[in-house]
Formats: structure tokens, sequence, C-alpha cells
């Protein structure tokens, strides 16, 4: 009789584990089902900074929201923002090439921003930085420009400053290499060293030397897609200064610099390739060369310093996650190919990854002390799979244009 009530009272037992699991799993399911309920954003105020050259607005949002650019043409933009809210239209003057904005309740929700600009202006960029140190909020970033390149005498494009453009373009009858309406993106490749710098030195090759025909073979498979406007910061064997390589990729409103180097080391064991981007500990040394040579404060972003400082700050966070996010897909395109450092991506105050507004990375493409590396370079067949490698890291990288800045 003991047995069988033992056994009757462990069946129950059971049986209650049973019904418990059961209930779990019913709520579980009822989660995954039920439909989730996201929260609009609250549009807090809206923000305008800038001049006649390059002029910035910000949404400041309560929440995450992202933005579809519907219109870019005739003097008016307009941007739906499907997570946004605002109770009723909001209406403000302008400022630089903003004319004027509005923002509107959007039919079956969301919001409308309608902005209106002087002619030929069109959005430069669009992006969403999360909340920050000073910034409780997420701000929706669209940056206005008017820019171009003209073409110098002799056939060469002579980048230059967006208020010598306008001087230049009348007096010369030459018309600009690329239209305002141009969709290429624009890639800046910066061969190393060059000239009086030859760089590392392998045991048969100069990395200057190297660089310069990896960068070479890069721009020509870019310029077979057609989907890009290529510059380079040299094309033979010249010596560029490093600021100059910075300045020559934010005057041709670059959407990606990346710059080839051959790396090198005592221990010729040692191979593979790495990447480098920003470190947070050169932010400081940016502002201050930013500073000094007025790029930013040029481009008109805003006369009181305070802001600018703001400004300068949301465009420099941005630009080191989107440069974080390419070099993450290089390093997946690369090391297809080619061996890897086993710590591949690294941080440095490296002087042409200073600009604030353009995603830049420095890669590493091997050691030129290792054998197997400086081969590798030296082979015009092994460097062409490296060079596609990296035209397919800024494939990938374009095809997925990173709308939200990831922490």
């Amino acid at each position: 009789m003991k047995e069988k009530v033992l056994v009757v009272w462990m069946s129950e037992r059971r049986w209650r584990k049973v019904w418990l699991l059961l209930a779990v799993a019913g709520w579980g399911l009822l989660f995954l089902v039920a439909p989730t309920v996201s929260q609009a954003a609250d549009l807090r105020s809206v923000r305008l900074g800038g001049d006649s050259v390059s002029t910035r607005l910000v949404l400041d949002l309560s929440g995450e929201a992202a933005g579809r650019l519907l219109s870019d043409a005739g003097g008016k933009i307009v941007v739906s923002l499907a997570d946004a809210e605002v109770e009723a239209p909001l209406r403000g003057p302008g400022r630089g090439l903003v004319r004027a904005w509005s923002v509107t309740p959007q039919a079956g929700g969301g919001a409308r921003l309608s902005v209106e600009t002087a002619a030929g202006v069109t959005v430069r960029r669009r992006f969403l930085l999360p909340p920050g140190e000073g910034s409780p909020g997420y701000r929706y970033v669209i940056d206005f420009e008017m820019a171009s390149t003209v073409q110098a005498p002799g056939g060469t494009v002579r980048l230059t400053s967006l208020r010598e453009t306008s001087a230049t373009a009348a007096a010369s009858p030459r018309k600009t290499t690329k239209t305002r309406r141009d969709s290429r993106k624009i890639v800046v490749i910066d061969a190393g060293h060059g000239g009086k710098d030859p760089g590392a030195l392998g045991s048969d090759h100069r990395e200057k030397d190297l660089t310069l025909a990896s960068a070479l073979a890069l721009r020509d498979r870019l310029h077979r897609t057609g989907r890009y406007r290529v510059v380079m910061t040299r094309d033979r064997d010249v010596y560029v200064p490093l600021e100059t390589r910075v300045q020559i990729a934010r005057t041709a409103n670059a959407d990606l610099f990346i710059s080839l180097h051959a790396d090198s080391g005592p221990d010729e064991t040692v191979r593979g390739a790495s990447v480098y981007t920003l470190a947070d500990r050169a932010v400081g040394r940016s502002a201050r060369l930013v500073t000094r040579d007025d790029w930013f404060m040029k481009a008109g972003y805003h006369s009181d310093q305070s802001v600018s400082g703001i400004l300068f700050d949301l465009t420099q966070r941005a630009t080191k996650n989107r440069s974080a996010t390419f070099a993450q897909i290089l390093l997946d395109e690369v090391g297809d190919d080619q061996a890897l450092l086993r710590r591949s991506h690294r941080e440095a105050g490296l002087a042409v990854l200073l600009a604030p507004d353009v995603p830049a990375v420095l890669l590493e493409m091997g050691f030129i002390t290792n054998p197997d590396d400086q081969a590798l370079l030296a082979d015009p067949a092994s460097r062409g799979r490296l060079v596609g490698a990296v035209a397919s890291a800024i494939e990938a990288y374009f095809r997925n244009d990173v709308q939200v800045a990831s922490r």
C-alpha cells in the first residue's frame, strides 16, 4: 500500500510539472505571437547651423526613428519619419542653405519633414545618433551641401574649397568634373608614402612602390563598376604631406577614405593584414587640427563656438562608427584570401584618419618584412585578388549604407 501511494504521489507530481511547463510554454507562445507595439518618438526640437556653403539640420527626438528620403529636387527636400510623432504642424525660418522648414503629421502615422532650400542644394548625408554623454535623446541629422570640383589646366583635377569654386568657375569656361546630381560615391584612395619617403623596406621592394601599385589597381577596379568617382592622393611617385592627404579627402566631399600601407617588423615570421581606425584618445587632436586649419568653421556650421563644438562631436561620432563598420567589412573580405593578424582591428591616432567628417581606415595589406606577404603584394595576380577583396568590401559597405550609428 505504501508503495502504491508513493507511485500515485509521484505521478501527481509529474503531472504538475507537465502542466507547469505547458503553462509557461503557452505564455511564451503568447508573447511571441502577440504583436510588438513600438512607441513613436516625440519630436522635441529642430536646430539649424551653417551658412551658404554647408548647413546642418538636427531633429531632437525622444526615441529611435528611421527616415526615408522622398524627394531631393527642385529646391524642396522631403523626408518621411515613420517612427516619429508630432502633435501639431511645426514651422521655422531657415539658415544658410535652408530657406524654411516644416514638420507635419503624416497620414497613417509618423511625421513628414519638408525643407525648402536654395537652388542646387542636395542632401549630403543623413544619420541617426543614439543618446550620448550630454545628449539624453536621439538626434536625426541631415547635412545639406553645395559643392563641386573644377578642371584645372592640363587636364588634371584640382580640388578646391567650396568658396573658391565659384571664382574659379567664373574665370574658366571648363565644365565641372562632377555635377551636383552625380549620384556616384566618392572614394579617396591614398597610396602610403611616396617620393622622398620610401616607407618600410623589404628584401626586394619598397613600401611606396607596392602601395602605389595596389592603389592604381583598386582605382581601375572601382572605375570599371561605374558606381564611383575615385580621387587619388597620388598617382605617381611623389611625396604628399599627411595633412594634405586629409585635406584632399575633405575638399572632395569624400564618402570614404582608404589609405594603403605595408607593415614591417623585426621578426620576419610575422605576417598578416590589419586595419586601423581612429582611436578615442586622438579625438582631441582631430579637433585641434580642424580648429587650427579652420576647416570645420569655414564650412560654416555655426558662429557660436559651443554649438560648433556640439555639431563637431555629432559629426565625428557618426564618422567613427562608420569607419568601424567599414573596417569590419574590410577584414571579413580580405580575410578570405589573406592572413590576418591575431588582433586585426586596431585603433591609433594616425594623421590620415583625423578627418572628422570622412569615414577613414588605414589598411596594412601585409608585412613587407615577411617573405610570403611581400611576394603576395609584389605579384600582380595575388595583388589583384587582394584589391578585389577591398573593392568587394567597398561595395558591401555602400550597399548596406548604415542609417543608424551604433553605440
